[in-house]
This record gives structure tokens, C-alpha cells and sequence, in this order.
């Protein structure tokens, strides 16, 4: 395999649910969003809507309506029981799209993770959070993060200074096939 600072990157990162408490910064925040923004989507239609939070208050509330929903002790994602769906990370980003624009959201999330990991950053791309956000109590969350009514959830992801560092987990090889 080639290796660069880009592959690299790509083959160290990790999921990160345990952060510290201390914000990025706004140019990290700023860098974010660029690589972001600069993501490929289908015919460059750009179609996605960012809302990055860093409010804690704010998450935690969004928090106990998801757990209010699924269950306090449901197992609706990794950490349950000892985290919120946002794993304390401080900044949260929220990507809402129309029509079928989960492969740009799933891009577009990417390059959000892989910026991050380059700035020394954790992350944790989440997708739970979409029960609440497709439900009537999520439209109270589209108004309150100004989204648009017609855009749905697609995915966020979870960023700040990562408090762990997490072993590699077995990948399935097999399923790689090369045609020639």
C-alpha cells in the first residue's frame, strides 16, 4: 500500500466517544465546515444544509427528547448508558438535505471527519439521532435550528478534542475483491 499524510490519515482515524471539555476553535470550526462545503455531490447540486451546534445546553435538551423517544435504557447507539447520543463532544454538526441526498450528506460527513482528524481532532459521525429528527418532535428541532421544512436529516457527526485513543477493529477483508 501507498502511504501519504492522506492515507495515513485515512487508516488512523478512529470513532471517538469520550472528548475533553474544551471547545475547538473557531477557525477549526471554520476549516470544518470549508472541507465541508467543498465535498462532491451529485451534478454539484450542493444540496446540503449544515447547522453546527455548540451549545450544550441545547444538545442536552435535544438529548432527553431522543431518550424520551427510544427509551432511557435502550441501546439506541454506542455509550448508551453512560453518554448522550453526542458522547460530550462540544461541537455537534447537523446535515439535512431534500429528496435523496444521503450520499452527499455521507460524503459531506467524511471530509468533516477526515479535516478533523488532520487538525487533531476526534469524531464521531452519528446517525441515532435520526429517529428523533424524522419524527413530529424532530420538526420542533428543524425550526429551532433554522432548517428548512421541506430538508430531513441525513447525518451529523460529533467533533472535539478526543479524551481516548481507540485500538483498530478488524476489518472484513474478504469482502475487498479485485476483478481483473
Amino acid at each position: 500500500m501507498i502511504h501519504n499524510e492522506t492515507v495515513d490519515n485515512i487508516l488512523s482515524r478512529r470513532t471517538i466517544r469520550e472528548y475533553e471539555d474544551r471547545q475547538i476553535t473557531d477557525e477549526q470550526l471554520e476549516t470544518l465546515l470549508g472541507c465541508a462545503m467543498w465535498a462532491p455531490s451529485a451534478r454539484n447540486g450542493q444540496p446540503c444544509h449544515i447547522r453546527a451546534v455548540q451549545d450544550k445546553a441545547l444538545l442536552d435538551e435535544m438529548n432527553a427528547d431522543f431518550k424520551n423517544l427510544v427509551g432511557w435504557d435502550t441501546p439506541a447507539y454506542t455509550n448508551w448508558n453512560k453518554n448522550p447520543f453526542y458522547q460530550n463532544a462540544p461541537t455537534v454538526l447537523f446535515m439535512y438535505g431534500t429528496g435523496e441526498n444521503y450520499m452527499d450528506g455521507g460524503i459531506m460527513v467524511e471530509n468533516i471527519a477526515l479535516a478533523a482528524k488532520s487538525m487533531g481532532l476526534g469524531s464521531c459521525i452519528i446517525g441515532s439521532i435520526g429517529g428523533l429528527l424524522a419524527s413530529d418532535e424532530g420538526n420542533k428541532w428543524k425550526s429551532r435550528l433554522d432548517v428548512p421544512e421541506d430538508y430531513r436529516f441525513l447525518i451529523a457527526i460529533a467533533v472535539g478534542y478526543g479524551a481516548e485513543e481507540p485500538a483498530p477493529k478488524e476489518r472484513k477483508k474478504e469482502q475487498f475483491i479485485v476483478v481483473k
